[in-house]
């Protein structure tokens, strides 16, 4: 780990631990040293610049949810500490939501939710950040449904021409990372997976995931087996037909007492113009970033399948994107 703080033993453990040391030990003030001043963190629901105005959405979310616990279920990383580090971590959140705030007055609601975030590291410091709350998930144990928060959250923040702009290339950044990943075979596996989903090639699923295959997705959704996956991914598909697929990133990794597993983050760049997980067609442009997780293993010997599965986007931000050029527009 040359460059990083001798207390971490790999780079999973920096990122597991950095995460703890700022959200639960209440040491926001790492920021200044874990996070580049110049930082470009992107979520669907809006791209955040420089460290000042991070440490201050941090402060906002621990205000509303002051109990927030981030349990680290996986990194699955790549690159050197020489030449920086790309983690992509997967997170189950707890919290109490005790605090008004961005989700309106508290409501005591207890949540359990996911989150996927890549991250870019070099010289201890993270500088650039890919970040996906399962906001569905958030909304839904708070008793929204995505539309109308998605709504509410609109006029809370002024109206359609003063709201926070979700995530589009428009307003995307270009941070200090610009890799792809690495070559790994499980990634070019999970991928190649993707792909044939992507373009509409739903036989994938049979052939490619295992049987009884658990399948988490947004909204807090578990699932199990090929319908559930298929339900999924056609849902999606279905609603931005003709929309653009881009694979941004992949890794795959083998480590010891771990199973083969992936990461890919990707997107959908289209119009809202088919029938599907978004309901009646409007034809509003919609940028989707998403990232899925993925672990191999041959429960039946030689057949090497998908056993699990973990994909996020925010439902928010597409209902969204979808107001702001229909309803409200």
């Amino acid at each position: 780990m040359l460059g990083f703080d001798s207390k971490f033993r790999d780079f999973p453990d920096y990122i597991i631990g950095i995460t703890k040391e700022i959200w639960e030990d209440r040491g926001i003030a790492t920021l200044h040293q874990y996070y580049g001043d110049e930082i470009v963190v992107r979520s669907p629901a809006s791209v955040v610049l420089g460290n000042e105005n991070v440490i201050g959405a941090t402060m906002a979310t621990l205000a509303e949810f002051p109990d927030r616990a981030l349990l680290g279920e996986d990194v699955i990383w790549c690159g050197t500490p020489e030449e920086g580090l790309l983690s992509s971590h997967r997170i189950i959140s707890t919290a109490t939501h005790t605090g008004d705030g961005m989700y309106g007055k508290a409501t005591g609601k207890k949540l359990q939710y996911r989150i996927l975030a890549d991250c870019h590291a070099i010289n201890n410091q993270i500088n650039d950040e890919w970040l996906i709350r399962d906001q569905g998930a958030i909304v839904r144990q708070m008793g929204w449904e995505p539309k109308a928060y998605a709504a509410d959250l609109i006029a809370r923040e002024g109206g359609p021409k003063a709201c926070v702009q979700p995530l589009t290339p428009a307003n995307d950044r270009t941070g200090p990372y610009t890799g792809r990943g690495n070559d790994n075979p499980w990634g070019q596996r999970h991928a190649e997976i993707l792909t044939r989903i992507m373009g509409a090639d739903m036989t994938a699923i049979e052939e490619t995931y295992d049987r009884a295959a658990q399948v988490e997705y947004p909204g807090g959704f578990t699932g199990h087996g090929w319908g559930a996956a298929d339900r999924f991914w056609m849902g999606l598909r279905a609603a931005f037909p003709k929309a653009t697929f881009t694979l941004h990133h992949q890794i795959g990794r083998d480590d010891p007492m771990m199973p083969p597993r992936s990461a890919l983050r990707w997107s959908l760049h289209g119009k809202h113009e088919g029938w599907g997980a978004f309901g009646t067609p409007t034809g509003a442009e919609v940028y989707i970033l998403g990232i899925s997780h993925a672990e191999f293993g041959a429960l039946v010997g030689g057949e090497v399948k998908l056993r699990r599965e973990f994909t996020l986007f925010d439902e928010t931000a597409v209902w969204k994107q979808i107001l702001l050029q229909t309803e409200l527009a």
